[in-house]
């Protein structure tokens, strides 16, 4: 495995599109790893101090999450060095879609990410710059529809992606308008723990869960996980946290999801982020979900979670361990050595595959069928990754081998 990642993460990428904004110190790259299958796809993020190797690493993560949840196509990403909370945010992502559009037209596919939205921001700005749909390229390149085809797939996937989940099984409230792209990764990460425990004959009812970060990844996680009868002892996040060591009922962690402050926990009685720090690691949990930013986690941190019982580590995040390695550095292989560690192109694909489910031809747009959808993804993707290795340890070892046997 490692000389089949080591001749993957070494191989240069195919494109490097390179832009200066000509109106402000923004600078951004999408990194297209490869044209596999046509086509490349990847979110776009913008955070102050990005540069064009962290765009590179999260381009080959996504060409490996490709091979879980389809289609079959390369790896990129967008990136852009910019504060996002400079007033100037509008016209810098205006300019850069703008630059970037002859690419999404033609085979390069794009979304949300980190401090970019999706629905408010990608896709009507896509559009001022002549672009049907932030995913048209990868119909163009990979799908390769004819024009009435290529509309319908695209008025599927524009409806399904923005779709407001009816369905109270789904929704914290209903009354809220949740959608799918609000709710789908945080459900993927709770589906993968499940369905692991379900592999391995045991039940996930009872289990007590750790949650790292609450934006919508980790207070949808945390939401499914104590809707399947996971007790949820800790929540951390970057303004402090909150501990129950009987665990939380299902209709506090409801309640700490739908008074949400932005992408963070919104509480009067919040630890502060310090003390929080030092106490939450010690803490007895078996399941650990981290879903805040990437590369976080340190062995120390890890080995105090594990001396304590954890089983199971179920990935929001992508590459959540404080490693400078792209992929396996040496504190995810000693965690992979030690515990059941899911790693992030499984447990965190739910809204790729949610891409991927609407560019297929006339699919079922109900709750249930998309989120069942990507449960079985997951499902699936865990059931062959036990067949290669039925053991509890070098979990991501195996799946990384699965993935690259496939890239390679």
């Amino acid at each position: 495995m490692k000389d089949l990642l080591n001749t993957y993460e070494n191989k240069a990428p195919e494109i490097v599109f390179h832009w200066n904004d000509p109106e402000t110190e923004a600078e951004g790259w999408t990194v297209i790893n490869s044209l596999r299958g046509g086509a490349a796809g990847g979110g776009t993020r913008m955070r102050e101090g990005l540069d064009m190797n962290e765009v590179l690493s999260l381009a080959k993560t996504m060409e490996v999450k490709f091979t879980v949840s389809g289609p079959s196509i390369g790896g990129a990403k967008s990136g852009i060095n910019f504060n996002p909370k400079d007033p100037r945010k509008k016209g810098v992502l205006e300019r850069w879609y703008a630059a970037v559009s002859p690419l999404l037209k033609s085979y390069y596919g794009t979304g949300g990410d980190l401090n970019v939205d999706e629905i408010h921001e990608v896709i009507p700005i896509t559009e001022e710059s002549g672009v049907w749909h932030p995913q048209e390229g990868v119909f163009e390149g990979h799908f390769k529809p004819t024009a009435a085809d290529k509309i319908n797939r695209i008025g599927q996937l524009r409806h399904g992606v923005i779709k407001v989940i009816e369905n109270p099984k789904y929704s914290p409230d209903v009354t809220k308008k949740y959608t799918v792209a609000d709710m789908i990764t945080g459900f993927g990460v709770a589906e993968a723990a499940r369905h692991f425990y379900e592999i391995h004959n045991e039940p996930i009812v009872g289990k007590r869960a750790i949650v790292q970060g609450f934006g919508n990844v980790g207070a949808a996680a945390a939401f499914y996980l104590a809707q399947m009868g996971a007790k949820i002892v800790g929540i951390i996040d970057r303004v402090g946290g909150l501990i129950n060591e009987e665990g939380f009922t299902f209709e506090d962690v409801r309640n700490m999801y739908l008074s949400k402050n932005g992408n963070t926990l919104g509480n009067n009685n919040l630890i502060p982020f310090d003390e929080m720090n030092e106490k939450v690691w010690s803490l007895q949990a078996e399941v650990f979900a981290p879903c805040a930013a990437s590369r976080l986690i340190t062995k120390n941190q890890i080995d105090q979670l594990i001396s304590t019982g954890l089983e199971v580590i179920s990935c929001g995040a992508n590459v959540p361990f404080a490693d400078k390695e792209i992929f396996f550095g040496p504190i995810m292989e000693h965690t992979d050595n030690k515990v059941s560690l899911i790693p992030d192109f499984i447990s965190n694909c739910g809204m790729a595959r949610v891409f991927a489910y609407f560019m297929e031809r006339k699919v079922q747009m109900t709750d249930d069928a998309i989120f069942e959808d990507t449960s079985e993804t997951i499902k699936k993707a865990l059931q062959n990754l036990n067949e290669i290795n039925p053991s509890k340890t070098k979990i991501s070892a195996s799946a990384f081998e699965i993935a690259l046997k496939q890239l390679i």
